[in-house]
């Protein structure tokens, strides 16, 4: 019966889901003599969001009940995110690679298998935690298997300009990358149909999702052709984001400097820029995580403003963001404590980091996990609270 219920709940959310799509992204990679850029427009309902300094060397576990993945995070990273600590929706690792998603109504994940299984958001964490390339990236989607009803894709890029696109369509992993990736860019239709757009109708103006793709994919070309300064490089990778933003709902425009380990941001509350130098956040598990509002007042190098993470901030966050989303507003205090509680369980792991490559069989978690929280999605996630 509990098992149902939550089929029925799934699929509700999905549904609300399908109802608010025109909120989609837009994610495109810009790769030019040494330059290696990677941009995001975030756009959704809300803004709020914390900026996470997450450690290497951290034993974790998937959310999911059955047959949970597990790992040991050998890359500390720096991650955007809005419903919570261990939530992101795409940041950088200290090697160099970043992730991002995107809303896509064609997805369809694998059936259950053999495999251990893993949620929506945490995947994103997962890949951070464990890959430093794109071709690492689509190796390690081969282990795990997501399980959840929201409908996404990932455009990913490492710091030597090797990207790819992570789709599930039809119950099987789809990845574009080298020679099947002649535009590195990714809005809210599948890689093909927006390649197919774009060879027929240019570069139209409008909001829509195909249109901002063949925009993008149009500026990731040019990019190509030009001498530009690590400036100019950023300047530019900024005027695309503004080129495809829409109006009403974009919320974050993120710039990442691959190669120089540099985040730029700017928000839709705080419009002027501010940056983050990666290369010397200190990514040492047992020393305490950081974090930095990400609409903070100071403007320009915000690197040594993070502060140290609080519960109190992180159950702040969790608060502010389920009140900003419609269909989340009434969801019960006492769940939102359980949610804010679950990431303080992870400790470091007494073999260090994980230095050879991922074995599938090493994911597999011991029947000790299966009582931990539903972590990666939030709003799938209390919804399964309230019903338990």
């Amino acid at each position: 019966m509990r098992r149902t219920f939550h089929f029925l709940l799934a699929s509700i959310l999905t549904g609300i889901f399908l109802s608010i799509t025109a909120l989609g992204c837009t994610t495109f990679c810009l790769k030019n003599k040494g330059e290696v850029l990677f941009g995001k427009n975030y756009d959704w309902m809300i803004g709020d969001g914390l900026v996470f300094i997450n450690k290497r060397g951290v034993s974790k576990v998937s959310s999911e009940e059955e047959s949970p993945a597990r790992w040991v995070s050998k890359y500390g990273s720096v991650t955007f995110n809005q419903y919570g600590w261990e939530s992101p929706s795409g940041g950088m690792n200290e090697a160099g690679l970043v992730i991002e998603l995107m809303w896509l109504d064609d997805t369809q994940y694998p059936a259950p298998d053999d495999r251990p299984s893993i949620d929506v958001l945490e995947w994103i964490q997962f890949n951070l935690d464990t890959a430093a390339t794109a071709d690492a990236v689509i190796a390690n989607s081969a282990t795990v298997r997501i399980a959840s009803p929201v409908k996404l894709h990932y455009l990913v890029s490492d710091r030597f300009g090797n990207s790819a696109t992570i789709e599930f369509l039809n119950g099987q992993l789809v990845a574009h990358a080298g020679n099947q990736l002649p535009f590195a860019a990714l809005t809210n239709d599948t890689y093909t149909r927006s390649l197919e757009y774009t060879k027929k109708a240019g570069t139209a103006a409008s909001e829509s999702s195909l249109d901002r793709f063949s925009r993008a994919a149009a500026k990731t070309k040019e990019f190509e052709l030009r001498s530009t300064s690590e400036k100019d490089a950023v300047d530019y990778a900024f005027d695309l984001l503004a080129n495809v933003a829409q109006k009403n709902s974009t919320q974050w425009s993120i710039v990442y400097d691959q190669r120089r380990g540099r985040i730029y941001f700017r928000t839709r509350k705080r419009p002027e820029l501010r940056s983050i130098d990666t290369t010397v956040l200190d990514y040492t598990c047992g020393t305490p995580v950081k974090i930095l509002d990400i609409d903070i007042k100071e403007t320009g190098d915000v690197t040594r403003q993070f502060k140290n993470y609080t519960r109190d901030a992180n159950r702040e966050l969790i608060q502010r963001a389920f009140g900003g989303t419609d269909f989340l507003k009434n969801v019960p205090d006492s769940a939102k404590d359980r949610f804010a509680d679950f990431p303080e369980r992870f400790a470091c792991s007494a073999k260090g980091p994980v230095t050879a490559p991922i074995d599938p069989k090493s994911l597999v978690a011991s029947g000790q996990a299966t009582g931990y929280l539903f972590t990666a999605f939030p709003l799938y996630y209390i919804l399964a609270l309230i019903s338990s």
